[in-house]
């Protein structure tokens, strides 16, 4: 079992930066795929970006040259770092866990989520 834990959010003007945290619980960290993913109001939830075990990262067009995503094993929390933020980027960010174990099926786990607003 893993409980996510994100914090760093919170309000921003247009052209502005924030970093986001995800902690993580237990000792299997190192052995997920770590995501951001953001939500609105009314729509679907989608992918902000994406680091693999072995810190290979891809991120969603809208988000790419201006979002780094990274993390840190031995404290076991992923980040998101966000510059140049729009009022687009409004949301509901959401940590992700995941894996595939043989004989096991798929494994994913969620954050509760942390309120990015960008307003001026």
């Amino acid at each position: 079992q893993v409980q996510l834990v994100e914090s760093g959010g919170g309000l921003v003007q247009p052209g502005g930066s924030l970093r986001l945290s995800c902690a993580a619980s237990g000792s299997t960290f190192s052995t997920y795929a770590m995501g951001w993913y953001r939500q609105a109001p009314g729509k679907q939830r989608t992918l902000v970006a994406r680091i693999t075990r072995d810190a290979s990262t891809n991120y969603a067009d809208s988000v790419k040259g201006r979002f780094t995503i990274s993390r840190d094993n031995a404290k076991n929390t992923v980040f998101l770092q966000m510059n140049t933020l729009k009022p687009e980027d409004t949301a509901v960010y959401f940590c992700n866990a995941d894996r595939l174990r043989l004989g096991m099926g798929r494994e994913s786990y969620w954050g509760q989520g942390t309120q990015v607003t960008v307003s001026s």
